[in-house]
C-alpha cells in the first residue's frame, strides 16, 4: 500500500525563492471526487499520470500513482475533467537536507502558494525554514481537489 505523509504550508514572505534548486509546471484535473477518494490526471512537460488519492485529511493518505501516455492525459484533461483546471508552478527548494515543493497557483488559483513536505515516516522531525508561515494540513481548502471545485479566486477571505 502507498501512503503519502506530507504537511503543507503557507509562506511568510518569498526568501524561499533565493532557494530554488529548479521549476515544473504542472496541469491536473479531476476526473471524480468521492467522500473516500479523488482520481486526477496531471501533466508535466512530456509525461503524465494517473493518480488515485484517499479523501483523508491531515498528514498521510493513502496514494497511487500511474503513468500513462500523454495524449490520453490531454484529451482526457479537456473532455473528461471537471473545471476549473489546476495549474501551478513547483518550484524544488532544498533547505536544511529536506525537500520542499512550493506550489504557486496559477488561474483560478492565482496568488495562492503553498509548501509542501513529504515524510518518510509518520510522526518523522523536520526543521523549520523562516519563510515559512501558518501550517493549513488539516485545512480542507488547500488541497488541489478542492482547490478544483472551490478555487482560492472565489474565497471570501484568502486567509
Amino acid at each position: 500500500m502507498a501512503v503519502e505523509i506530507e504537511h503543507k504550508f503557507l509562506l511568510a514572505n518569498n526568501d524561499w525563492r533565493k532557494q530554488v534548486s529548479y521549476s515544473v509546471k504542472y496541469k491536473q484535473g479531476y476526473l471524480s471526487a468521492v467522500a473516500t477518494s479523488s482520481i486526477r490526471v496531471r501533466v508535466s512537460n512530456d509525461k503524465a499520470w494517473l493518480n488515485i488519492k484517499s479523501a483523508t485529511i491531515g498528514t498521510h493518505r493513502h496514494e497511487y500513482e500511474y503513468e500513462i501516455p500523454l495524449s490520453d492525459a490531454q484529451e482526457i484533461i479537456t473532455n473528461l475533467c471537471r473545471k476549473p483546471i489546476i495549474e501551478k508552478t513547483r518550484h524544488i527548494v532544498i533547505d536544511d537536507n529536506n525537500t520542499w515543493e512550493i506550489d504557486e497557483f496559477e488561474g483560478d488559483n492565482s496568488g495562492l502558494i503553498v509548501a509542501e513536505i513529504e515524510l518518510l515516516e509518520v510522526g518523522a522531525d523536520f526543521s523549520i525554514p523562516a519563510w515559512l508561515g501558518e501550517e493549513v494540513t488539516s485545512d480542507h481548502r488547500y488541497y488541489n481537489n478542492n482547490l478544483a471545485s472551490h478555487p482560492y479566486s472565489v474565497w471570501r477571505d484568502h486567509s
